[in-house]
């Protein structure tokens, strides 16, 4: 079975340059994203398996599979642990 991210949370967000800054408005976190996590989260307007989220990324940047896979890996973990993304 293949697992797929949706976002968790509706944000506010602002561009800033290639990052993306983003408030949580219910609880009022304020999110900061990188270029790469900007990316991720934009494409996660419509959930997405992690392959999906990868192709994707490999597509925009300059990397190897690997590094792509563990570094999308460690990312979605962390947006997942701040309430961000879930699995569906």
């Amino acid at each position: 079975m293949t697992t797929v991210y949706k976002r968790a949370v509706e944000l506010l967000e602002a561009d800033i340059h290639d990052e993306l800054v983003a408030l949580e408005p219910q609880g009022g976190t304020c999110f900061g994203f990188n270029a790469v996590a900007a990316s991720v989260w934009r494409l996660l307007e419509t959930p997405k398996s992690f392959a999906e989220l990868r192709e994707a990324l490999l597509s925009q940047y300059e990397v190897t599979s690997d590094e792509c896979s563990n570094d999308l890996h460690d990312l979605l973990k962390a947006m997942k642990s701040e309430g961000l993304v879930e699995q569906a």
